[in-house]
């Protein structure tokens, strides 16, 4: 169903929204912990960290699917608000168009490059077998991630974001339940982790894309619009291309920090391989809030509704904060425990790792969360500039600072450059926003 987010209490508009988004990204987000957890629970230490190790350079290509989501999101968002519904399908059909094409570009240069990345980032021998395998395998499953991508964010843009949680919720409890089938009763090892996420992912993206043509096919529009135009292919790049290099220089930067906690041995790589998992949880959980308050932002300029936009920043705290509270609290007093989630017998060092990252990291989640919420806001603007500054800063200051840590203080030093990077982060979007963004764009 699709749904007007320029009317009704922001607070309430969002919540409803929202919260269906949140509950998205956490069955996204059990897709790669299921991996993780069956391949350290069924196969060993090695392939959880063989998984992990993939995991980071897949971040590259997950860089250009969040960024393909939000070039269209905001686009069709703003079009949608604006009652522009023929301009609206044309904006689909050419974000389809032009992800079919960057799609052959990236599947060629992953399944040629892979193993040169693993190299690049110092992969241990004895897991860079297993690391290369579970790439391929997921390369290979790249139209399944886009597709499904920039359909959820077209939902997104229609108000809805109960339909893309109903597949999610579907797939990616199918896809435990297959990893362990896979790994457990046919022995395919580190393969039927992949393959299985391949499987459901394919499902889950097949039905997005079913529901979003029945969807748009209701709406209906007086003249017949092209399938493809060169002005709005400009727009969805003018928002895309930033969020894709913001995300890609935060891929890059997470295969640099990944580098060199590599040179830190196995046990530590397990370990870091299995505490990210439950802190991408919470960043990402939290990025998809701040895209589905982009697609709030988004509609309201669309409608000349500026007015909700500083209502919507303080509705959008309240939420974020409230989800932070309890996780922060879980991950500082449970974390041991979340660790050993992820593997029968861990080493001390893996389990050290884990435990220590997540205490360091926990208690910053609400500042984190204020500056991922910020973004959307600009996002939805499209000012992607300050957005774009912001996040590259927050990124240079955790690699820098990693790179200086990790002689001195080891392992401890790269794990302190996360919150120094996300305080840098938030300080300038929060200066951003305040110094005269909506004068801006009221009198543009």
């Amino acid at each position: 169903m699709n749904k007007d987010l320029t009317v009704g209490k922001p607070e309430t508009v969002l919540w409803k929204f929202c919260l269906p988004l949140f509950g998205s990204i956490i069955f996204q987000q059990l897709y790669n912990i299921a991996d993780s957890l069956v391949a350290g629970k069924f196969i060993g230490e090695n392939a959880l960290a063989a998984v992990g190790n993939s995991y980071e350079i897949t971040l590259i290509f997950i860089a250009f699917a969040f960024g393909s989501n939000m070039g269209c999101s905001v686009i069709v968002a703003q079009l949608f608000g604006g009652k522009r519904f023929s301009e609206m399908k044309t904006a689909v059909s050419t974000a389809f168009i032009s992800i079919a094409v960057l799609l052959a570009v990236l599947m060629a240069f992953g399944l040629t490059m892979g193993g040169t990345l693993l190299h690049l980032i110092h992969t241990p021998e004895e897991i860079f077998a297993d690391s290369k395998l579970y790439l391929n395998i997921y390369i290979l499953g790249l139209p399944f991630l886009f597709f499904y991508n920039v359909s959820t964010g077209i939902f997104s843009a229609l108000g809805d974001s109960k339909t893309p949680f109903l597949f999610l919720a579907a797939s990616s409890t199918s896809n435990i339940l297959v990893d362990i089938l896979f790994v457990d009763q046919f022995h395919m090892g580190v393969a039927g982790v992949a393959w299985a996420t391949f499987l459901c992912q394919g499902v889950s993206c097949l039905l997005a894309l079913f529901f979003i043509f029945k969807r748009l096919a209701e709406i209906r529009t007086e003249e017949k619009n092209p399938l493809f135009s060169w002005r709005i292919f400009s727009k969805i790049v003018s928002v895309a291309v930033p969020s894709i290099l913001q995300q890609s220089s935060i891929s890059l930067g997470n295969i640099i920090l990944q580098g060199v906690i590599n040179r830190f041995g196995a046990g530590v790589i397990a370990g870091y391989s299995a505490s990210v998992k439950l802190n991408n949880l919470v960043i990402s959980s939290l990025t998809t809030l701040g895209n589905g308050i982009s697609s709030y932002i988004a509609q309201n300029i669309g409608a000349g509704k500026m007015d909700r936009v500083r209502a919507g920043l303080r509705a959008s705290l309240k939420i974020v904060w409230t989800i932070c509270l309890p996780i922060t609290l879980l991950y500082w007093f449970g974390a041991g425990e979340l660790v050993r989630f992820f593997m029968n017998e861990p080493s001390d060092t893996a389990l050290g790792t884990g435990i220590q990252f997540l205490r360091i990291l926990s208690p910053f989640y609400f500042m984190i969360s204020a500056k991922l919420v910020l973004d959307g806001i600009l996002r939805g603007a499209g000012m992607m500039k300050r957005f774009m500054v912001a996040t590259c800063a927050d990124l240079l200051v955790r690699v820098v600072l990693s790179l200086m840590l990790a002689g001195p203080f080891g392992i401890t030093g790269v794990w302190c450059s996360w919150p120094f990077g996300w305080a840098v982060g938030f300080i300038l979007m929060a200066l951003f926003y305040q110094t005269g963004l909506w004068k801006e764009k009221k009198n543009g």
